[in-house]
């Protein structure tokens, strides 16, 4: 190799550690810490991502929210809990809030409630109106970013479940879930980082779900996070924390 092609290399991979927060020690220390530690169990989220196929980033060609994903918040799809004649905002809204009143006299239509924010372990008073979007309600994997991982590729039909399945849904707070936008592990985490073991869980859970694959990076980004909690669970549609109330 030449002066020139090396340097060229070396600067190549240093803007790669730089993106992805990487670096070749970290690298390094993810094996180790994988060769310590042995195969995942059967169960947990590090088996599940050791089980996604690897594959670089698709093209955004054909991307559109609505066109591709359907009407945001629809209870006429595949998703489970789905049919309940209650919209998908205010399903998750009644799952992740305490102290939950309600708009008049509906059971679905949520007025007030207190949410125990994961992505910044702040308290965060949700009033329905003008300061509504102060809680919003995150895809974990989000849906531009499910585009360029397999999404494409899906049916119409998974499409509109994935938009709206529990699963993949958190109510958060709205600066941070902006602050996301649709970013994956690589490129964002939860300020919170008590909460990362299990907004990673659920990434990976969702990517299992509807057979979308991680990158590169992104799956070195998870790896991180679950060495150190090698024995965190994958979530199911029937988890607490994910299935909605009075879901059968």
């Amino acid at each position: 190799m030449n002066p020139t092609t090396r340097r060229t290399a070396l600067a190549g991979l240093a803007l790669a550690a730089t993106l992805t927060g990487c670096s070749a020690a970290d690298q390094s220390d993810n094996a180790k810490v994988a060769a310590v530690q042995g195969p995942a169990a059967a169960g947990t989220a590090q088996h599940a991502l050791a089980q996604l196929a690897v594959k670089g980033p698709a093209p955004m060609t054909g991307y559109d929210r609505e066109a591709k994903f359907g009407s945001a918040w629809s209870d006429t799809t595949t998703a489970p809990g789905s049919g309940n004649s209650c919209d998908t905002r205010n399903d998750v809204l009644r799952r992740d809030l305490q102290n939950i009143t309600y708009k008049g006299t509906s059971r679905c239509v949520v007025a007030t409630g207190t949410l125990a924010d994961p992505y910044t372990g702040k308290k965060i008073h949700f009033v329905r109106g003008p300061q509504s979007a102060q809680v919003q309600i995150d895809h974990a994997v989000a849906l531009g970013g499910s585009w360029r991982v397999g999404a494409a590729q899906l049916t119409q039909e998974q499409r509109r479940a994935l938009g709206n399945d529990p699963l993949n849904l958190v109510a958060a707070s709205g600066p941070a879930n902006s602050a996301k936008s649709d970013a994956d592990a690589a490129t964002w985490l939860p300020p919170n980082k008590t909460f990362r073991c299990s907004y990673v869980a659920r990434q990976i859970a969702v990517k299992a779900k509807y057979h979308l694959w991680v990158t590169k990076p992104e799956k070195a980004a998870m790896t991180r996070v679950l060495n150190g909690c090698p024995d965190q669970p994958l979530p199911t549609d029937t988890s607490t924390g994910v299935a909605l109330p009075g879901q059968k």
